[in-house]
């Protein structure tokens, strides 16, 4: 019942309506640019659905085992560069498809699909007596020690251009290695890729994958535990005794309309090793990966998708053995041209380390679950105008039963506070905003206003405070989106039932280094321009 509640009201709030430091002092902010170019998301009869860059000025479970814990691991770090803007997104795609993906999140915990996940592997593992291995490397040259670490790096772009509202990694998979774009994802676990024979795929950019062209493709037998990973398409197919070679199906959903099915393999990911010297490429043999034959959903022009999540699935758990228990990404703005790179790294970055401006919150959640997914933060309070809103407190705790919270994802991507949050925080910003007229029924965003004519356009600033007395604070564009041509400015943050999960997106985590430090279990963010990083 409650799960038919959540999703009529999502098909009702597509209709009705479309996050570091300390508390800013003066309690409003402005508008830098207030002609920046479009972002590639288009409204109903608007033209043009425009971002605006940050003004920041300043510039993932596979463990190692204890024994190395003490030795500094090396770190890989990969280019991230920004796609032109082209193609245009309907915003009512965009913000449906962030529905459907919280909808998909909320009855994945209701469910309890991770504790299952949990017993079944724990009971496989015991039965068969058998460790998974994780992924391997070829050999460390002696030139990278612990005191001169390289870097792993590959290319993350937004996915304007692809006509999506992801960000995208360049990957190269196989051997010899194809070059591919897949969607970065915090919020899911399994690495898939779209594979011949493709049955029924959604259009790329490029060539499938094809498991015949590469000599180091491996299929997953079905009686292999780590097939246990996965979940079988329904219904499910037995696995025969006599048939060793027998693949191991799976099935994997991240919406009503985003879905992909097909075997489970092993195959060899080449990345771009940076050392003081200069740069090599380094091949990570058997990286568990879906080979996708059915494959449905609003993917835009990807070939599939890497997973960051928490679990032993995702790129980041099975690179841990090699390069530690944390990334990070810096995410450029959406109007950023091709010509702009930024970084995705692999391990410990000294230089984010460093950084004057970088503040930790705990991640919360996961302990008790060896295969919790996503990345949960405890918000206690929101700060708007310099004025700490009352807001009760039981609207940002996630219960024991995994209901309610706040995580933070790539793959979200507004911002999405669970009620009566969401309507608090609007009426804060509604009556803190004087001097510019209300725009009425503009559809999808709430409030918006006419700005034209004004030279400084100034809002409130916004601000999350979190459990521990860390906060988090946006520059302007990261929480007001400007319309063109018609100098309409609206707010960037929508709402979700009461109880469900609150969303930090990823139009709020631009021109932010984002660490993810799994093993200290805490987030860190940092105000930066990924542009120059």
């Amino acid at each position: 019942m409650m799960v038919t509640k959540f999703y009529l009201f999502i098909l009702l709030f597509i209709f009705l309506t479309f996050s570091s430091g300390c508390v800013a002092s003066e309690g409003f902010y402005s508008f830098r640019n207030l002609n920046s170019s479009a972002s590639g998301i288009e409204f109903p009869e608007h033209p043009s659905f425009n971002g605006v860059s940050s003004t920041a000025n300043s510039d993932c479970n596979y463990g190692a085992d204890e024994d190395v814990a003490n030795k500094q691991k090396e770190t890989v770090k990969f280019d991230l560069r920004h796609r032109s803007a082209g193609q245009k997104i309907e915003a009512k795609d965009s913000v449906f498809k962030d529905l459907s993906r919280i909808q998909t999140l909320h009855t994945r915990i209701v469910e309890k699909k991770n504790q299952h996940t949990v017993s079944r592997i724990a009971r496989s593992t015991e039965k068969n007596g058998i460790e998974i291995t994780p992924a391997a490397a070829s050999p460390v040259p002696e030139s990278l020690s612990y005191e001169l670490s390289g870097k792993l790096m590959a290319t993350l772009e937004s996915g304007v251009s692809l006509g999506s509202g992801e960000y995208f990694m360049d990957v190269f998979v196989g051997t010899p290695p194809r070059h591919f774009s897949l969607i970065l994802d915090t919020g899911s676990d399994l690495n898939w890729i779209q594979c011949v024979p493709c049955y029924d795929c959604f259009e790329q950019n490029g060539p499938h994958y094809d498991p015949k062209d590469s000599s180091s493709f491996k299929n997953i037998s079905c009686h292999d535990p780590r097939c246990q990973f996965v979940t079988s398409p329904d219904p499910p197919q037995p696995c025969k005794s006599e048939n060793q070679h027998q693949t191991c199906p799976y099935y994997y959903w991240y919406g009503d309309s985003s879905n992909t099915t097909g075997d489970f393999a092993l195959e060899t990911f080449t990345v771009n090793l940076t050392t003081p010297s200069g740069s090599e490429f380094r091949k990570v043999e058997d990286v568990m990966f879906g080979c996708g034959h059915w494959n449905r959903g609003l993917f835009h022009g990807a070939a599939g998708l890497l997973g960051l999540g928490r679990g032993p699935l995702s790129f980041a758990s099975q690179l841990q053995s090699l390069y530690g228990h944390s990334f990070s990404y810096c995410l450029v703005d959406r109007n950023s041209n091709s010509s702009v790179s930024s970084k995705l790294i692999f391990g410990e970055d000294k230089d984010l380390l460093k950084h004057p401006q970088l503040n930790f919150t705990s991640l919360v959640g996961g302990k008790e679950n060896s295969l919790e997914t996503f990345y949960y933060v405890q918000i206690k309070s929101v700060i708007v105008g310099g004025e700490v809103l009352n807001i009760p407190k039981e609207t940002w705790n996630l219960s024991p039963e995994g209901v309610g919270g706040t995580i933070i994802d790539s793959g979200t991507t507004l911002s999405y506070f669970a009620e009566p949050a969401y309507e608090i925080i609007k009426k804060a910003f509604v009556n803190k905003v004087k001097g510019y007229p209300i725009v009425q029924d503009f559809p999808i965003l709430n409030p918006c206003y006419n700005v034209s004519g004004v030279k400084n356009v100034e809002f409130p600033s916004f601000g999350i405070v979190f459990g521990d007395g860390a906060v988090w604070n946006f520059p302007i564009e990261n929480y007001y989106i400007k319309l063109e041509p018609e100098d309409i400015v609206c707010l960037a943050i929508l709402g979700t039932p009461r109880s469900a999960l609150s969303i930090i997106g990823n139009y709020q985590q631009q021109n932010f280094h984002i660490l993810y430090d799994t093993k200290r279990s805490r987030l860190g963010y940092a105000p930066t321009r990924c542009a120059d990083a």
